[in-house]
């Protein structure tokens, strides 16, 4: 993907993500997102980057701490709220 995602393209680079189905990213799928971004961090800013995105401490990312990241670093669009 070399543009910025919006909308459902967020959510569905989102649950492409989410291996284990369960609405929520670990790490390795966080990193997942990161290189199909083309966002090539180090294993410590991307470890930087998720423990600041996991607001309720986790160890996960939901969809909307996921989407809160991605529009405060200005990674994307205006987004939905999930289910929108």
């Amino acid at each position: 993907m070399t543009t910025r995602p919006t909308g459902d393209d967020l959510l569905a680079l989102f649950t492409r993500a989410d291996l284990g189905g369960d609405q929520r990213l670990d790490l390795m799928e966080f990193t997942l997102v990161l290189d199909e971004l083309g966002l090539a961090w180090t294993r410590a800013e991307t470890q930087d980057r998720f423990e600041r995105a996991d607001g309720n401490l986790d160890g996960f990312i939901s969809y909307e701490e996921f989407r809160a990241v991605m529009e405060s670093q200005d990674w994307a669009g205006p987004l939905p709220a999930a289910g929108a």
